[in-house]
């Protein structure tokens, strides 16, 4: 070809491009929204991936100190998976790991090192006669430590043993206040000496007296964590190895050492910079990993659902247009012209497209950021910067979604470049390749949802989602077959309904790939939305149900002013039958999942076993819960079924702090969805914890008791009657809350526009059909009647297949994650139902309204 040749060929394709561009207009519309959509989804979630990826905890309480020694607060496990090496992989702690005292010795000795200062922080009740209030308690050495000292707005420091310093609001100067530690019954009388501006909810000891406080709750010998200021000129990184080279030649490792597997050392960290801020918040860091996490599911769901949509608006602006690109290659144009042109049309929309979506993706990631916070979802001290260069982001998903409509379009033109003029001029009919693709990923998720069923969890809920995502891509492959089965099922009832039901009944019997394109987004939408939203509303209503079942107490007392022993004192009073204290915690179970290593985090109980099933009944199955006690465990039994144990056997876990306990199983019970999968003793689930909780202690009362006598007897507690039933909660609850409904909004515009786009692009190409019509005698009543009936065809046929598209994998998960059939809000249903139903009929009328208008049809312009 000569160069004069590929400058013509060049101009060819251009004047192509820009003529189809102009021309088809209403069909790149769609694409350009769905583009749009995709980008700005995909580039919200990189930021937000991104954001979370370079997350830390903030640094306050250590903010003045060059570095920190503080424990791991994380556990490992090695195993070996199926055919492969051994991996290991690593959990967070959510308790404090604490550090031995004679480390701030070795710490003192370091070069470089001006100062150590050792940090405990310990829970203490402020009494008075009438009300009680939950503080911190700290040394207020540890002060020192801050980014600016404590400023004492009257007064002084504490120097002796019944001295304190309290915050703004709690006392005066000169003031005596009584203070027990933690919830204790046992108080003690201090002189307030002085009144601090900058910590309101925290008293200050004197160095002796918080180590006695701290050793008087069985921590004697344990910090918190250890301050370190270095001299002038000492660079972090320098202060950080000799540090670290110091712990490890003393052989110092944390407190919780001794009790680890033997696969996970607890080696003493040495924090610098903004890893400082790991040692005051602890549960920040291991939120990360979970953030990242369900930040990737959702990108893979967005990514999967916008590569559907966006190729399936693609390809109906495409096919609406085939007759066209046949002709062009009729009447002379080249594969290559035919290819390039349309390439360069689909790109100049998607580029533009993808730039409106990325700019706009800035100020979504600001809202998704500010809903999370908002709600809860992201934990207290954690971090999620934002520095200008991660403003480039979107691009780069913007660039995904323009190669993604690329190489569509040149997919989608394939044929009728690839095959002679005349040839292309002929209808394509679907051939059987496709129609056993279709029935191989039917059979293919049918599989995967019987695989589901056979499991538990994190790994049933992947399940279901992996198989109806197979099976609405089977359905999308065999449209046209199942709209011709959908019609032999709706075309008889729809026949009855006169002309209007007849003249639809035919224009979808002889129009099935057409209906069959109509009805895929429909079924798109339905199981998604339904897989998304019914999965976790069974759980939730499942949980509740038993945790409402559990519920037999009839008060609660909690608050600050309940003493740790308060279970006791409660069941002596009279006209109370039973009382169990509660108390919340995190265990982390190690083990296998498809033959992979890993740690598990679930939300636990402990509970005073004496009759629990009077005030908290967990439903036993087999042994008894009256055996609870330290060393022993209640299994629920979904759990104990994947574990292949019973009463008698013994598990093996690790606490919250990392501590490992091999415990013997007393009992099996049914309502582990609202209690979790393990039941421990009050005494073995605290010990275990950073702190003891906040006492909540359930009282089933005497028939014909009041309780009155619960109120007078703990001054500052709060008595609730008909309790709220107690119930365990996952710690990233709130963010997968947060997530699935971004998730189904995602889904859900992503699939309003692929409706939309394909009804209104089949409404307009059947112009000339509907005119037709009307020169033949139809009225236009007729013909809307005719309309309407389709777009209810429409509707119902989408709605039904996706409903049997989604039923098979939630009944899978639903059953063996809850033991029940699937269940969804009502409202939540009936929201579904009536998006499909406006969206079908709005986009299946407004097209027509040029060919219904007037008395008389009007020829097409």
């Amino acid at each position: 070809m000569k160069r004069g040749d590929v400058v013509r060929g060049g101009g060819v394709v251009a004047l192509l491009a820009a003529r189809g561009a102009r021309t088809h207009r209403r069909a790149w519309a769609a694409v350009f929204a769905a583009q749009a959509l995709g980008s700005l989804l995909l580039g919200t979630l990189g930021l937000a991936a991104g954001s979370a990826a370079l997350g830390h905890a903030r640094v306050e309480r250590y903010a003045g100190a060059d570095a920190v020694v503080a424990g791991t607060q994380s556990t490992r496990y090695t195993a070996k998976p199926w055919g492969g090496e051994a991996r290991t992989v690593r959990a967070g702690l959510t308790e404090r790991v604490r550090v031995p005292a004679r480390a701030l010795d070795v710490v003192r000795q370091v070069p470089g090192v001006r100062a150590v200062i050792a940090d405990v922080a310990f829970p203490v009740t402020a009494r008075t006669d009438s009300t009680a209030g939950a503080l911190t308690g700290r040394p207020w050495e540890a002060t020192r430590l801050a980014s600016t000292p404590a400023r004492l707005s009257e007064g002084r420091p504490p120097t002796g043993a019944r001295e304190i310093v309290v915050g703004e609001g709690v006392a005066r100067a000169g003031d005596r206040l009584s203070i027990a530690y933690g919830t204790g019954s046992a108080t003690y009388t201090y002189t307030v000496t002085g009144v601090s501006a900058d910590a309101p909810r925290t008293v200050h000891f004197s160095p002796d007296e918080s180590r006695r406080l701290a050793d008087r709750a069985g921590r004697a010998g344990e910090l918190d964590a250890i301050g370190v200021i270095a001299d002038s000129g000492v660079p972090d990184d320098v202060l950080r190895t000799r540090v670290r080279h110091a712990l490890d030649g003393a052989h110092l490792r944390d407190v919780s050492a001794p009790h680890r597997a033997a696969d996970d050392p607890a080696p003493l960290r040495v924090l610098t910079g903004d890893a400082r801020g790991e040692a005051e918040f602890l549960a920040a860091a291991p939120a990360r990993m979970p953030l990242l996490q369900v930040l990737a599911s959702l990108a893979s769901v967005v990514v999967l659902v916008g590569v559907l949509v966006v190729t399936s608006t693609v390809a109906q602006a495409l096919r609406q247009r085939a007759r066209e690109l046949a002709l062009l290659r009729a009447v002379g144009a080249t594969p290559w012209q035919l290819r390039r042109a349309v390439g360069r049309e689909v790109g100049r929309i998607a580029v533009l497209a993808a730039a409106v979506g990325a700019v706009g993706a800035v100020p979504a990631y600001l809202a998704l950021r500010a809903l999370l916070v908002g709600r809860g979802a992201v934990p207290e001290g954690l971090e999620l910067p934002f520095p200008p260069w991660l403003a480039a982001a979107p691009l780069g998903t913007a660039g995904l979604m323009v190669l993604i409509a690329w190489l569509t379009a040149l997919g989608c033109c394939a044929r009728a470049a690839r095959v002679r003029p005349a040839e292309a001029l002929r209808e394509e009919v679907p051939g059987s390749a496709r129609r056993l693709t279709g029935c191989v990923l039917l059979g293919l998720g049918a599989a995967s949802a019987g695989a589901g069923a056979l499991q538990h969890g994190a790994a049933a809920a992947a399940a279901a989602s992996a198989s109806a995502l197979t099976m609405v891509i089977g359905c999308a492959l065999l449209g046209p077959w199942l709209a011709r089965g959908a019609m032999r099922v709706l075309g008889a009832p729809m026949r009855r309904l006169g002309v209007g039901g007849r003249l639809a009944a035919s224009a979808c019997t002889a129009n099935a790939a057409r209906l069959g394109a109509a009805i895929t987004p429909v079924v798109l939408v339905t199981a998604f939305v339904l897989v998304q939203l019914a999965g976790g509303a069974t759980l939730g209503h499942e949980a509740a149900a038993q945790a409402r079942d559990a519920g037999r107490a009839d008060v609660a007392v909690s608050g600050p002013g309940v003493p740790y022993d308060a279970v006791e004192r409660i069941r002596r009073l009279p006209g109370v039958a039973a009382a169990t204290a509660v108390a919340h915690g995190t265990v982390v179970v190690p083990g296998k999942e498809l033959g992979e290593p890993g740690l598990e985090r679930l939300p636990v109980l402990g509970v005073t076993p004496r009759s629990l099933a009077r005030t908290l009944d967990p439903a036993v199955r087999e042994g008894s819960t009256d055996g609870l006690r330290p060393g022993t465990v209640a299994v629920g039994t979904d759990r104990a079924r994947t574990l292949g144990v019973r009463p008698g056997d013994h598990v093996q876990l690790r606490f919250g702090d990392g501590s490992e306990a091999r415990l013997r199983i007393v009992a099996t019970y049914e309502r582990a969805l609202a209690l979790g999968d393990f039941l421990f003793s009050y005494e073995e689930l605290t010990r275990h914890m950073t702190a003891p909780p906040p006492v909540r202690v359930l009282a089933a009362l005497a028939p014909g008791a009041s309780p009155a006598s619960l109120s007078t007897a703990f001054p500052g507690a709060r008595v609730e009657r008909d309790p709220v039933p107690e119930r365990v909660r996952a710690e990233d609850q709130a963010l997968g809350d947060v997530l699935t409904a971004l998730a189904v909004a995602a889904i859900g515009g992503f699939t309003v526009i692929a409706v939309l786009s394909t009804l209104t692009l089949i409404s307009v190409g059947r112009g000339p059909e509907l005119r037709q019509l009307r020169l033949a005698g139809a009225d236009r009543r007729r013909l809307r009647r005719m309309l309407l009936l389709e777009s209810a065809a429409t509707a119902t046929a989408g709605l039904s297949l996706g409903t049997a598209t989604a039923a098979l994998p939630l009944l899978a998960f639903a059953l063996s994650a809850a033991g029940r059939l699937p269940w969804l809000p009502p409202g939540q249903g009936a929201l579904i139902v009536a998006v499909v139903v406006l969206t079908t009929t709005s986009a299946t009328l407004l097209p027509a309204r040029g060919a219904l208008r007037g008395r008389y049809p009007v020829a097409a312009r």
